[in-house]
């Protein structure tokens, strides 16, 4: 999958990725990175909202999942179950929000599980940036349905 691809997939059937003005900026099986500028995203101190870090932080490691089975011959749902958010400072620019592949065992779990029960859960998770700096961290639980309980295209 591109990051073209992703994008469009984002913008199509996400509508807050367009709201909040996501950009794809690195796809790959190792790592999604999702960009956002300060303006639409901005809350009442000029500093980007958190619910808009917390969206960009979910939303880049749920891209990270929908990339990494978007090869796969399986319908899939993507859901996040459970999630994690630290505010670590306040974020005054442009922002990223970047999701790195998990140890190869929590993937290779999570493989085994979809393919045997149709059913796999995975901890995945993010840090968000601005101007070089951590400004948060993210840990979220996705859970990937396989088959008849998906619906068509992945959404969740």
């Amino acid at each position: 999958m591109t990051a073209g691809d992703l994008s469009a997939y984002l913008h199509a059937h996400i509508p807050l990725t367009r709201a909040l003005a996501v950009e794809v900026v690195e796809v790959s099986e190792e790592i999604v990175r999702l960009g956002a500028p300060l303006a639409p995203n901005l809350n009442h101190r000029q500093t980007a909202f958190g619910g808009s870090v917390a969206s960009l932080a979910i939303l880049a490691a749920w891209g990270w999942l929908h990339a990494r089975l978007a090869n796969t011959a399986a319908d899939f749902r993507l859901v996040i179950q459970h999630q994690e958010m630290e505010y670590l400072a306040p974020i005054d620019g442009p922002f990223t929000a970047t999701c790195t592949a998990p140890p190869a065992l929590a993937w290779q779990k999570f493989a085994r599980a979809l393919a045997t029960r149709r059913r796999g859960r995975i901890d995945l998770t993010a840090e968000v940036s601005c101007d070089g700096r951590v400004a948060a961290t993210f840990r979220g639980t996705y859970v990937a349905l396989a088959g008849a309980a998906a619906p068509p295209g992945g959404i969740a």
